[in-house]
Protein backbone atom coordinates (compact mmCIF):
# COMPACT_ATOMS: atom_id res chain seq x y z
CA UNK A 1 0.00 0.00 0.00
CA UNK A 2 1.07 3.52 -0.73
CA UNK A 3 2.61 5.19 2.48
CA UNK A 4 0.65 8.38 3.12
CA UNK A 5 2.58 11.75 3.07
CA UNK A 6 2.75 14.20 5.64
CA UNK A 7 0.78 17.47 5.18
CA UNK A 8 2.45 21.01 5.07
CA UNK A 9 5.13 20.28 1.82
CA UNK A 10 7.32 22.61 0.44
CA UNK A 11 8.68 22.59 -3.39
CA UNK A 12 12.18 21.49 -2.65
CA UNK A 13 12.19 22.09 1.18
CA UNK A 14 10.28 19.68 1.62
CA UNK A 15 8.76 19.29 4.85
CA UNK A 16 12.00 20.87 6.80
CA UNK A 17 10.51 24.25 7.74
CA UNK A 18 7.17 22.97 9.16
CA UNK A 19 9.89 20.59 11.25
CA UNK A 20 11.55 23.54 12.05
CA UNK A 21 8.88 25.65 12.79
CA UNK A 22 5.89 23.35 13.96
CA UNK A 23 8.24 21.21 15.75
CA UNK A 24 6.56 19.07 18.03
CA UNK A 25 3.10 20.45 17.29
CA UNK A 26 3.64 18.93 13.68
CA UNK A 27 4.93 15.93 14.74
CA UNK A 28 2.78 14.73 17.25
CA UNK A 29 -0.25 15.05 14.77
CA UNK A 30 1.35 12.53 12.09
CA UNK A 31 -0.53 9.41 14.00
CA UNK A 32 -3.98 10.94 11.91
CA UNK A 33 -2.59 10.24 8.79
CA UNK A 34 -1.65 6.24 9.66
CA UNK A 35 0.84 4.08 11.71
CA UNK A 36 3.96 5.04 8.64
CA UNK A 37 3.92 8.67 7.01
CA UNK A 38 6.29 9.90 4.52
CA UNK A 39 8.30 12.44 5.37
CA UNK A 40 10.81 14.63 2.72
CA UNK A 41 13.51 16.39 4.49
CA UNK A 42 14.58 18.42 1.74
CA UNK A 43 15.93 15.70 -1.12
CA UNK A 44 16.21 13.04 1.66
CA UNK A 45 12.84 10.84 1.76
CA UNK A 46 11.99 9.81 5.48
CA UNK A 47 9.19 7.10 6.82
CA UNK A 48 7.46 8.51 10.49
CA UNK A 49 6.49 5.41 12.77
CA UNK A 50 3.65 6.54 14.88
CA UNK A 51 2.24 3.61 15.91
CA UNK A 52 3.88 2.01 19.52
CA UNK A 53 4.01 -1.96 18.02
CA UNK A 54 5.89 -0.41 15.18
CA UNK A 55 7.86 1.72 17.14
CA UNK A 56 9.19 -1.65 19.65
CA UNK A 57 9.75 -3.46 16.22
CA UNK A 58 12.12 -0.77 14.84
CA UNK A 59 13.79 -0.10 17.93
CA UNK A 60 13.70 -3.96 19.60
CA UNK A 61 12.15 -6.80 17.43
CA UNK A 62 13.28 -5.84 14.45
CA UNK A 63 16.22 -3.86 15.54
CA UNK A 64 19.14 -6.05 14.10
CA UNK A 65 17.57 -5.03 10.31
CA UNK A 66 18.29 -1.22 11.62
CA UNK A 67 21.57 1.09 11.68
CA UNK A 68 21.67 4.72 12.86
CA UNK A 69 20.01 6.62 10.53
CA UNK A 70 20.60 9.84 8.33
CA UNK A 71 20.52 12.64 11.66
CA UNK A 72 23.35 10.50 13.26
CA UNK A 73 25.55 10.78 9.83
CA UNK A 74 25.65 14.29 10.37
CA UNK A 75 26.97 14.48 13.51
CA UNK A 76 29.97 11.64 13.25
CA UNK A 77 32.00 13.88 11.56
CA UNK A 78 32.42 15.91 15.25
CA UNK A 79 31.46 12.93 17.39
CA UNK A 80 33.17 10.35 15.83
CA UNK A 81 32.16 6.60 16.39
CA UNK A 82 31.16 6.88 20.17
CA UNK A 83 28.28 4.37 21.36
CA UNK A 84 25.50 7.21 20.16
CA UNK A 85 26.46 6.74 16.42
CA UNK A 86 28.28 3.55 15.68
CA UNK A 87 26.76 0.49 14.64
CA UNK A 88 27.16 -3.27 14.15
CA UNK A 89 29.88 -4.77 15.62
CA UNK A 90 31.75 -2.38 16.50
CA UNK A 91 28.89 -0.93 18.51
CA UNK A 92 28.61 -4.56 20.30
CA UNK A 93 31.83 -4.03 21.37
CA UNK A 94 31.88 -0.88 22.82
CA UNK A 95 29.02 -1.24 24.41
CA UNK A 96 30.44 -4.29 26.25
CA UNK A 97 33.46 -2.46 27.29
CA UNK A 98 31.16 0.71 28.75
CA UNK A 99 28.69 -1.36 30.30
CA UNK A 100 31.13 -2.13 33.96
CA UNK A 101 30.89 2.20 33.81
CA UNK A 102 27.26 1.75 34.62
CA UNK A 103 26.95 -1.62 36.95
CA UNK A 104 25.02 -0.75 40.18
CA UNK A 105 28.02 -0.42 42.42
CA UNK A 106 29.16 2.17 40.53
CA UNK A 107 26.35 4.00 40.31
CA UNK A 108 26.02 4.07 44.04
CA UNK A 109 29.29 5.59 44.13
CA UNK A 110 28.32 8.20 41.44
CA UNK A 111 25.04 8.54 43.96
CA UNK A 112 27.55 10.61 46.45
CA UNK A 113 28.72 12.75 43.66
CA UNK A 114 25.28 13.85 42.65
CA UNK A 115 23.73 14.70 46.34
CA UNK A 116 26.42 16.37 47.25
CA UNK A 117 26.68 18.61 43.59
CA UNK A 118 22.51 19.20 44.07
CA UNK A 119 22.97 20.36 47.60
CA UNK A 120 26.11 22.36 47.09
CA UNK A 121 23.39 23.88 44.59
CA UNK A 122 20.73 24.81 46.18
CA UNK A 123 23.34 26.12 49.40
CA UNK A 124 24.00 28.71 47.10
CA UNK A 125 20.64 30.24 46.69
CA UNK A 126 18.95 32.74 48.62
CA UNK A 127 15.34 33.12 49.75
CA UNK A 128 12.86 35.23 48.06
CA UNK A 129 15.65 35.48 45.18
CA UNK A 130 14.51 34.54 41.46
CA UNK A 131 16.56 31.21 39.89
CA UNK A 132 16.75 30.87 36.03
CA UNK A 133 16.07 27.20 36.66
CA UNK A 134 17.48 25.73 33.60
CA UNK A 135 20.52 27.09 33.67
CA UNK A 136 20.93 26.51 37.41
CA UNK A 137 20.01 22.38 36.19
CA UNK A 138 22.52 22.64 33.15
CA UNK A 139 24.76 23.51 35.63
CA UNK A 140 24.00 20.74 37.71
CA UNK A 141 24.05 18.12 35.25
CA UNK A 142 27.35 19.26 33.73
CA UNK A 143 28.56 18.93 37.14
CA UNK A 144 27.66 15.67 37.73
CA UNK A 145 28.72 13.90 34.99
CA UNK A 146 31.99 16.19 34.40
CA UNK A 147 33.15 14.97 38.06
CA UNK A 148 31.45 11.53 37.55
CA UNK A 149 33.81 11.64 34.24
CA UNK A 150 36.78 12.76 34.94
CA UNK A 151 37.56 12.93 39.21
CA UNK A 152 40.80 14.47 38.72
CA UNK A 153 42.24 17.99 39.30
CA UNK A 154 43.20 18.33 35.71
CA UNK A 155 39.65 17.42 34.90
CA UNK A 156 38.45 19.80 36.05
CA UNK A 157 39.69 21.99 33.41
CA UNK A 158 37.50 19.29 30.92
CA UNK A 159 34.40 20.21 33.69
CA UNK A 160 34.89 23.96 32.98
CA UNK A 161 35.11 23.25 28.87
CA UNK A 162 32.34 21.32 28.95
CA UNK A 163 30.07 23.92 30.81
CA UNK A 164 30.92 26.58 28.35
CA UNK A 165 30.77 24.48 25.17
CA UNK A 166 28.49 21.83 25.27
CA UNK A 167 25.49 23.47 24.71
CA UNK A 168 26.15 25.01 21.79
CA UNK A 169 27.61 21.97 20.66
CA UNK A 170 24.09 20.03 20.99
CA UNK A 171 22.17 22.77 19.53
CA UNK A 172 23.99 23.90 16.91
CA UNK A 173 24.23 20.10 16.21
CA UNK A 174 20.60 19.75 16.16
CA UNK A 175 20.14 22.66 13.36
CA UNK A 176 22.82 20.96 11.20
CA UNK A 177 21.07 17.92 11.36
CA UNK A 178 18.04 18.94 10.56
CA UNK A 179 19.55 21.49 7.35
CA UNK A 180 20.48 20.77 4.15
CA UNK A 181 24.88 19.81 4.06
CA UNK A 182 25.64 22.77 2.42
CA UNK A 183 24.43 25.16 5.50
CA UNK A 184 26.98 23.73 7.39
CA UNK A 185 29.77 25.04 4.89
CA UNK A 186 28.13 28.90 5.51
CA UNK A 187 30.13 31.04 6.82
CA UNK A 188 27.46 31.32 10.18
CA UNK A 189 27.96 32.74 13.48
CA UNK A 190 26.64 29.53 14.59
CA UNK A 191 29.24 27.38 12.58
CA UNK A 192 31.74 29.09 14.19
CA UNK A 193 30.67 28.26 17.25
CA UNK A 194 29.90 24.93 16.51
CA UNK A 195 33.11 24.22 15.03
CA UNK A 196 35.43 26.19 18.20
CA UNK A 197 33.66 24.13 20.62
CA UNK A 198 34.15 20.88 19.29
CA UNK A 199 37.89 21.75 18.72
CA UNK A 200 38.16 23.03 22.47
CA UNK A 201 36.39 20.29 23.84
CA UNK A 202 38.59 17.57 22.23
CA UNK A 203 41.89 19.26 22.80
CA UNK A 204 40.89 19.68 26.59
CA UNK A 205 39.72 15.62 26.95
CA UNK A 206 42.69 14.53 24.89
CA UNK A 207 44.63 16.08 27.42
CA UNK A 208 43.12 14.76 30.72
CA UNK A 209 43.67 11.42 28.81
CA UNK A 210 46.90 12.17 28.24
CA UNK A 211 47.36 12.92 32.21
CA UNK A 212 45.92 9.55 33.10
CA UNK A 213 48.15 7.15 31.09
CA UNK A 214 51.32 9.36 32.63
CA UNK A 215 49.58 7.42 36.00
CA UNK A 216 47.61 4.74 35.17
CA UNK A 217 44.90 4.37 38.77
CA UNK A 218 42.09 3.60 38.78
CA UNK A 219 40.17 6.78 40.65
CA UNK A 220 36.76 5.43 40.45
CA UNK A 221 35.70 7.83 37.79
CA UNK A 222 34.07 6.88 34.63
CA UNK A 223 36.97 7.92 32.21
CA UNK A 224 39.02 4.90 34.50
CA UNK A 225 36.60 2.24 33.42
CA UNK A 226 36.96 3.11 29.86
CA UNK A 227 40.95 2.69 29.42
CA UNK A 228 40.93 -0.01 31.82
CA UNK A 229 38.21 -1.95 29.87
CA UNK A 230 39.65 -5.09 28.20
CA UNK A 231 38.18 -7.46 25.63
CA UNK A 232 40.19 -10.14 24.54
CA UNK A 233 43.28 -8.40 25.88
CA UNK A 234 42.54 -5.39 24.06
CA UNK A 235 41.06 -2.08 24.60
CA UNK A 236 39.90 1.39 23.56
CA UNK A 237 42.68 3.58 21.40
CA UNK A 238 42.32 6.64 22.95
CA UNK A 239 40.41 8.42 20.03
CA UNK A 240 37.48 6.06 20.64
CA UNK A 241 37.86 6.83 24.75
CA UNK A 242 37.74 10.51 23.33
CA UNK A 243 34.33 9.66 21.00
CA UNK A 244 32.93 7.40 24.05
CA UNK A 245 33.36 10.65 26.63
CA UNK A 246 32.28 13.28 23.81
CA UNK A 247 29.00 10.82 23.40
CA UNK A 248 28.41 10.43 27.25
CA UNK A 249 29.33 14.62 27.73
CA UNK A 250 26.32 14.91 24.87
CA UNK A 251 23.80 12.22 25.79
CA UNK A 252 24.05 12.60 29.43
CA UNK A 253 23.71 16.49 30.21
CA UNK A 254 20.83 17.67 28.16
CA UNK A 255 18.40 15.49 28.38
CA UNK A 256 18.63 15.47 32.36
CA UNK A 257 19.13 19.03 32.66
CA UNK A 258 15.55 19.60 30.27
CA UNK A 259 13.98 17.07 32.72
CA UNK A 260 15.22 18.59 35.89
CA UNK A 261 14.02 21.69 34.93
CA UNK A 262 10.67 20.67 33.79
CA UNK A 263 10.41 18.70 37.14
CA UNK A 264 10.81 21.52 39.40
CA UNK A 265 8.73 23.30 37.59
CA UNK A 266 5.81 21.11 37.52
CA UNK A 267 6.23 20.56 41.17
CA UNK A 268 6.06 24.34 41.77
CA UNK A 269 2.85 24.58 39.48
CA UNK A 270 0.85 21.79 41.14
CA UNK A 271 0.31 22.48 45.16
CA UNK A 272 -0.66 18.72 45.68
CA UNK A 273 2.12 17.36 43.61
CA UNK A 274 4.69 19.72 45.63
CA UNK A 275 2.61 18.92 48.75
CA UNK A 276 3.03 15.05 48.22
CA UNK A 277 6.71 15.09 47.13
CA UNK A 278 7.58 17.04 50.13
CA UNK A 279 6.18 14.50 52.29
CA UNK A 280 7.88 11.27 51.00
CA UNK A 281 11.15 13.21 51.59
CA UNK A 282 10.54 13.91 54.77
CA UNK A 283 9.51 10.69 56.16
CA UNK A 284 11.97 9.24 53.91
CA UNK A 285 14.70 11.38 54.30
CA UNK A 286 14.47 14.17 56.82
CA UNK A 287 17.37 16.41 57.29
CA UNK A 288 20.37 14.18 55.84
CA UNK A 289 21.96 13.50 52.49
CA UNK A 290 19.63 11.86 50.20
CA UNK A 291 21.54 8.33 49.51
CA UNK A 292 21.21 5.81 46.98
CA UNK A 293 19.23 3.58 48.92
CA UNK A 294 16.27 5.89 49.47
CA UNK A 295 15.98 5.97 45.88
CA UNK A 296 13.37 2.48 45.79
CA UNK A 297 11.86 4.28 49.01
CA UNK A 298 10.80 7.31 47.38
CA UNK A 299 8.13 6.01 44.96
CA UNK A 300 6.19 9.37 44.86
CA UNK A 301 9.37 11.26 43.43
CA UNK A 302 10.01 8.46 40.93
CA UNK A 303 6.89 8.77 39.43
CA UNK A 304 7.06 12.15 39.19
CA UNK A 305 10.54 11.25 37.33
CA UNK A 306 8.65 9.20 34.90
CA UNK A 307 5.67 11.74 34.46
CA UNK A 308 8.79 14.57 33.56
CA UNK A 309 10.20 11.96 31.30
CA UNK A 310 6.80 10.99 29.73
CA UNK A 311 6.12 14.85 28.73
CA UNK A 312 9.30 16.08 27.79
CA UNK A 313 11.51 13.91 26.19
CA UNK A 314 13.86 13.77 23.59
CA UNK A 315 12.00 15.00 20.08
CA UNK A 316 12.89 12.20 17.47
CA UNK A 317 15.80 9.17 16.54
CA UNK A 318 16.33 7.98 13.06
CA UNK A 319 17.04 4.60 12.05
CA UNK A 320 18.36 2.92 8.46
CA UNK A 321 17.01 -0.19 7.34
CA UNK A 322 19.71 -2.43 6.25
CA UNK A 323 17.51 -5.04 4.11
CA UNK A 324 13.81 -4.49 3.04
CA UNK A 325 11.59 -4.84 6.24
CA UNK A 326 7.84 -4.82 6.61
CA UNK A 327 6.24 -2.59 8.95
CA UNK A 328 2.77 -2.40 9.12
CA UNK A 329 1.29 -2.18 5.53
CA UNK A 330 4.63 -0.66 4.40
CA UNK A 331 7.45 -2.23 2.75
CA UNK A 332 10.72 -0.49 3.40
CA UNK A 333 13.49 -1.28 1.03
CA UNK A 334 17.15 -1.08 2.11
CA UNK A 335 18.21 2.51 3.04
CA UNK A 336 15.10 3.45 3.71
CA UNK A 337 15.21 6.15 6.46
CA UNK A 338 12.82 5.47 9.47
CA UNK A 339 11.73 7.92 12.10
CA UNK A 340 11.00 7.22 15.60
CA UNK A 341 9.88 10.44 17.68
CA UNK A 342 9.32 9.45 21.73
CA UNK A 343 7.95 13.01 22.11
CA UNK A 344 4.87 11.82 19.70
CA UNK A 345 4.32 8.37 21.64
CA UNK A 346 4.56 10.23 24.90
CA UNK A 347 1.84 12.74 23.57
CA UNK A 348 -0.64 10.20 22.12
CA UNK A 349 -3.74 10.05 23.98
CA UNK A 350 -5.06 7.00 22.70
CA UNK A 351 -2.17 5.03 25.87
CA UNK A 352 -1.80 8.71 27.51
CA UNK A 353 -5.18 9.78 28.50
CA UNK A 354 -4.96 14.01 28.82
CA UNK A 355 -1.09 13.94 27.40
CA UNK A 356 -0.78 17.82 28.08
CA UNK A 357 -1.49 17.30 32.14
CA UNK A 358 1.03 16.85 34.09
CA UNK A 359 -0.26 13.74 36.01
CA UNK A 360 2.44 11.61 38.41
CA UNK A 361 -0.77 9.34 39.39
CA UNK A 362 -1.27 7.83 36.33
CA UNK A 363 2.07 5.96 36.37
CA UNK A 364 0.73 3.15 38.77
CA UNK A 365 1.91 -0.10 38.41
CA UNK A 366 -1.74 -1.31 36.58
CA UNK A 367 -1.08 1.36 34.32
CA UNK A 368 2.26 0.64 33.59
CA UNK A 369 2.00 -2.85 32.89
CA UNK A 370 -0.93 -2.06 30.42
CA UNK A 371 0.47 0.40 28.28
CA UNK A 372 1.84 -1.02 24.65
CA UNK A 373 5.07 -1.87 24.06
CA UNK A 374 6.95 0.81 22.45
CA UNK A 375 4.79 3.48 23.64
CA UNK A 376 6.87 4.60 26.58
CA UNK A 377 10.53 4.88 25.27
CA UNK A 378 12.47 8.01 26.99
CA UNK A 379 15.39 6.04 26.78
CA UNK A 380 15.00 4.06 23.52
CA UNK A 381 14.82 0.39 23.38
CA UNK A 382 16.56 -2.88 22.59
CA UNK A 383 20.61 -2.87 22.32
CA UNK A 384 20.26 0.76 21.67
CA UNK A 385 18.60 1.58 24.79
CA UNK A 386 20.10 4.35 26.51
CA UNK A 387 23.32 3.03 28.87
CA UNK A 388 23.49 5.23 31.25
CA UNK A 389 19.18 5.18 31.81
CA UNK A 390 19.83 4.18 35.32
CA UNK A 391 22.60 6.79 35.81
CA UNK A 392 19.85 9.59 34.51
CA UNK A 393 17.00 8.32 36.50
CA UNK A 394 19.19 8.28 39.96
CA UNK A 395 20.08 11.28 39.43
CA UNK A 396 16.78 12.99 38.62
CA UNK A 397 15.11 11.20 41.99
CA UNK A 398 18.49 12.31 44.21
CA UNK A 399 18.23 15.93 42.89
CA UNK A 400 14.15 16.32 43.13
CA UNK A 401 14.79 14.82 46.97
CA UNK A 402 17.59 17.17 47.67
CA UNK A 403 15.93 20.25 46.61
CA UNK A 404 12.84 19.44 48.25
CA UNK A 405 14.42 18.73 51.62
CA UNK A 406 15.01 22.40 51.92
CA UNK A 407 13.25 24.30 48.96
CA UNK A 408 10.34 25.77 47.38
CA UNK A 409 10.51 26.67 43.84
CA UNK A 410 7.53 29.14 42.66
CA UNK A 411 7.17 29.93 38.95
CA UNK A 412 6.97 33.32 38.61
CA UNK A 413 5.28 33.51 34.70
CA UNK A 414 4.02 30.46 32.78
CA UNK A 415 6.69 28.48 31.38
CA UNK A 416 7.58 29.25 27.80
CA UNK A 417 9.73 26.19 25.59
CA UNK A 418 12.37 26.71 23.17
CA UNK A 419 12.25 23.56 20.95
CA UNK A 420 15.16 22.22 19.41
CA UNK A 421 16.60 18.02 19.77
CA UNK A 422 13.87 18.59 22.76
CA UNK A 423 11.41 21.01 24.50
CA UNK A 424 13.93 23.46 26.27
CA UNK A 425 12.75 25.34 29.13
CA UNK A 426 13.29 29.10 28.23
CA UNK A 427 13.31 31.44 30.79
CA UNK A 428 12.13 29.31 33.09
CA UNK A 429 12.07 31.94 36.28
CA UNK A 430 11.28 30.54 40.10
CA UNK A 431 11.03 31.85 43.56
CA UNK A 432 13.27 30.41 45.73
CA UNK A 433 11.47 29.97 48.87
CA UNK A 434 13.15 28.46 52.15
CA UNK A 435 10.92 25.33 53.35
CA UNK A 436 11.59 25.86 57.20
Amino acid sequence: MPVPVAPHRWPLLGHTPAMLTRRARFTDALHERGDVVRLDLGPLHAHFVTSPSLTHEVLVSQGSKFRKGALFDKFQPYLGTGLLLSNGEHHLRQRRLMQPAFHRERIEAYASTMARAAASLAARWRPGEIRVVENDMQELAVTIVGETLFSTEIGKLAVAEVRRSIFTVIQQGMIRALSPSFVERLPLPGNREFDMAIARMKTVVLQVIESWHANGTDTGDVLSTLLLAREDGTGMTDEQVYDEVLTLLTAGIETTAIALAWALYEVGNDPEVERRLHAEVDTVVGDREVTFADVASLTYTSQVVRETLRMYPIWFVMRRTLTEVQLGDATLPAGAEVIVSPHALHHDERNFPSPERFWPDRWTPEFTASLPRGAFVPFGGGNRQCLGNTFAQTELVITLATIARSWRLVPTRPARVKFTSAPYPNGLLMKAVPRN
